[in-house]
């Protein structure tokens, strides 16, 4: 969190009258090749970015510190950025999908079990090796997500928190033999790599982002800007981005942005 304080503070401290809007964004978006398709494509004003997991992004946007982000962990986003009243604009964006990935031997037997959380019940069993990112990323959501669907509280020492990126993460796993909660986009850039492709066929792996337009006093209108053309002729380019079968990495989530309503106080 550090890190990221800085990095706001340093945007922050350069921006006068015409300096970028603010973009905070996740590894994965970066990673997995989108955020290189917005920047390549915006013709636009130009946008500052920061980088880090979801809950340090959207606790960033919540203090004014960004204009736009773009996460995937829907409850951290109703909780720390909707629920408050952060959120100007909500904008469903695009998804991708979550795997379990892991040696090719698979001694847990993970591919063959009929549910992510069923598979997840099978590495506890055999006390992994699990290497989880724990760094409050959507990707570690999802992960402590599937361990309570599983009934299971995970435990070290067989499961190793990186407290590192996605893609730092699955190289980890794959230097321990271990299994590893992996974004499919990021996961098929990533060269070099023996984990395997155990288990995606589950609806409870779906991955999707949202961008929004953050509400505080000295929000620029280029923000709203950049969500309408990036809800449009930024989505439809990165449904063209493939995975190495040639299928498409990301799926367009349907419906417009909205205003969100804010939790009523108590």
């Amino acid at each position: 969190m550090r890190r990221l304080s800085a990095l706001c503070a340093i945007v922050a401290a350069c921006r006068p009258a015409s300096t970028p809007f603010r973009l905070g964004t996740t590894y994965t978006v970066q990673q997995s090749g989108v955020l290189a398709v917005l920047e390549s494509l915006w013709a636009g004003p130009r946008f500052a970015t920061v980088v880090a997991p979801s809950g340090q992004i959207l606790r960033a946007a919540a203090s004014g510190d960004l204009d736009v982000v773009i996460t995937h962990a829907p409850a951290l986003e109703r909780r720390l950025l909707v629920g408050p009243g952060h959120a100007l604009r909500r904008c469903p964006f695009v998804a991708s999908r979550f795997a379990i990935v892991g040696p090719a031997a698979d001694p847990a037997r993970v591919a063959a079990a009929p549910s992510a959380a069923a598979a997840f019940r099978r590495i506890a069993a055999v006390g992994g090796p699990f290497v989880s990112r724990g760094d409050s990323s959507g990707t570690h959501v999802k992960e402590l997500a599937l361990w309570q669907a599983a009934g299971v509280t995970p435990l070290s020492p067989w499961r190793i928190e990186s407290g590192a990126d996605q893609a730092a993460t699955l190289h980890l796993a794959d230097e321990r033999d271990a299994y590893a909660l992996a974004d499919l986009p990021t996961y098929a850039r990533l060269r070099g790599l023996s984990l395997r492709i155990l288990f995606v066929a589950d609806t409870a792996l779906t991955n999707p982002y949202t961008l929004y337009v953050v509400r505080h006093p000295n929000a620029p209108a280029d923000a709203g800007g950049f969500a309408q053309w990036a809800t449009q002729t930024g989505r439809a380019a990165i449904a063209e981005l493939r995975l190495p079968d040639s299928t498409p990495a990301f799926a367009m989530v349907a419906g417009a942005c909205m205003t969100p309503r804010a939790a009523a106080a108590p």
